[in-house]
């Protein structure tokens, strides 16, 4: 059986869609466009240099503007802002160590977590403030 290499193109485009998925790093679909733009270029008759060049302009033109849009909304990890629907949440603290820490259960697991507030740290209810990485950030709740 003999392939076109429309059919290696869409093949690659499967596959970075699949990693993507499988990773959840959307730079790979920008990478998916662009392959998928490379099978068009091979439909369209374009040899193989034509279809390299097409797909490399696309994929990386999809990446340089998604990096572009992600940087100006500011992302996830940018200062002051924290988009994850757990801050609010409320965990239960039974005691912690002499540095601010402690390990608390939060949504079927176990989880570092550090005392962000101002004050002595105490055992009993708390709320999530922030997180950073895989550590919560806790204060006491005010009433």
């Amino acid at each position: 059986m003999d392939w076109s290499a429309s059919t290696w193109w869409w093949l690659g485009t499967a596959a970075l869609v699949a990693a993507e998925l499988a990773t959840g790093t959307f730079y790979l679909l920008m990478l998916a466009v662009g392959a998928a733009a490379a099978a068009l270029a091979a439909h369209a008759g374009l040899g193989s240099t034509g279809q390299l060049v097409v797909g490399a302009l696309v994929g990386s033109g999809a990446v340089a503007l998604w990096h572009l849009r992600r940087g100006r909304a500011g992302g996830a990890g940018a200062a002051g802002t924290n988009l994850s629907l757990d801050v609010g949440g409320s965990v239960h603290v039974a005691s912690w160590h002499a540095d601010g820490s402690t390990r608390v259960h939060y949504r079927g697991a176990e989880w570092d977590a550090r005392y962000a507030g101002q004050d002595v740290p105490a055992p009993g209810e708390h709320v999530i403030q922030a997180i950073q990485g895989s550590c919560l950030l806790l204060e006491r709740p005010t009433h």
